[in-house]
């Protein structure tokens, strides 16, 4: 065998100095990732979401950043993911505003069968309607009977067209032949001001409320899950106000389509950690929220189903953007 000459040898001492560098990038992940939120800061979503990418962050060995996307019902953080690159280090939490909009639309943003890679489901809202602790409404039947008998006059926030909370609100107008405003918030902090303020009569929203009703300044009129949420025993259902609706609006997270299988294993295997982590389920219970875990594939079946059935109560209400 020849001897080896200086510059081959030089060659290989390179290959081989620089081999754990290649190693070190074909590593997953080795960067911050980004977490879109849909939502303003300081509202439930966001205030679990940073508590579960504390806990996720833990097991990936790197940093999650989270990046407020507020607006637009939910839908500009998942529309955003149509312009980044499907490489694990981009995803946004997944709202069911998601599966209403395009449907809605007069030209669909996105598809969310196709243009989205589904890695984790994760759990879902306690919603209600709270009142300001001063006004004169002790009950749902009160606050609805008003609303009747005084068209236009009663004006409700949500966090946006075309949420869970609007739908909800208007499918029980149309039940109860009420004429009362929609008005729209970017999240809980506005929603929360323009009803302390006396700007509108009613919000309807997540337990980001829970604080303040228990604190007095507001008045929790319902709930909006199948039974009477732990924290607030004394307050009764839509479905005992002889309004049949159950609403939890759940949720996940998906990132650009295309993602490499491998990668969405392990972000949902560092994500399920982090749900069922004792200091997030915490905060969950904070909210009177419960985990709904679904693996990538169980996830997006879920999202086909879930867009047929909002598609079928959108026709049948006949709502439109």
């Amino acid at each position: 065998m020849p001897p080896i000459g200086r510059r081959t040898a030089l060659g290989l001492g390179a290959a081989l100095l620089s081999a754990p560098a290649v190693w070190a990038q074909d590593r997953y992940p080795n960067r911050p990732i980004r977490l879109l939120v849909p939502w303003a800061a300081g509202g439930t979503t966001d205030i679990q979401m940073r508590a579960l990418a504390d806990q996720a962050s833990k097991r990936l060995g790197q940093p999650i950043v989270v990046e407020n996307r507020a607006g637009a019902g939910g839908i500009l953080a998942p529309q955003q993911l149509l312009n980044e690159r499907p490489d694990g280090y981009v995803l946004s939490q997944m709202p069911i505003s998601v599966f209403r909009h395009p449907q809605m639309a007069p030209r669909a943003l996105f598809n969310p069968l196709e243009d989205f890679t589904y890695v984790i489901h994760l759990t879902g809202y306690l919603f209600g309607i709270v009142v300001n602790a001063d006004s004169p409404w002790q009950t749902l039947s009160q606050f609805l009977d008003y609303a009747k008998a005084n068209p236009g006059k009663v004006n409700y926030g949500t966090p946006g067209v075309g949420t869970s909370l609007h739908i909800t609100m208007e499918q029980i107008a149309g039940q109860r032949g009420i004429e009362w405003t929609h008005v729209p918030f970017r999240g809980w902090a506005e929603n929360s001001q323009a009803l302390l303020g006396n700007q509108i009569q009613a919000s309807a929203d997540s337990s980001g409320w829970a604080e303040l009703v228990l604190s007095g300044r507001l008045r929790l009129l319902t709930t909006w899950t199948a039974e009477r949420a732990k924290r607030f025993p004394n307050v009764p259902t839509l479905k005992e106000n002889g309004i049949d609706i159950v609403s939890a609006s759940p949720y996940g997270l998906a990132g650009p389509k295309g993602m490499n299988p491998d990668h969405v294993k392990v972000l949902h295997d560092a994500f399920r950690g982090a749900l069922f982590d004792p200091a997030h389920i915490a905060i969950l219970d904070r909210f009177d929220m419960a985990p709904f875990h679904l693996g990538p594939d169980e996830y997006a079946a879920f999202a086909r189903r879930q867009y047929a059935e909002e598609g079928e109560m959108i026709r049948r209400l006949g709502l439109r953007l």
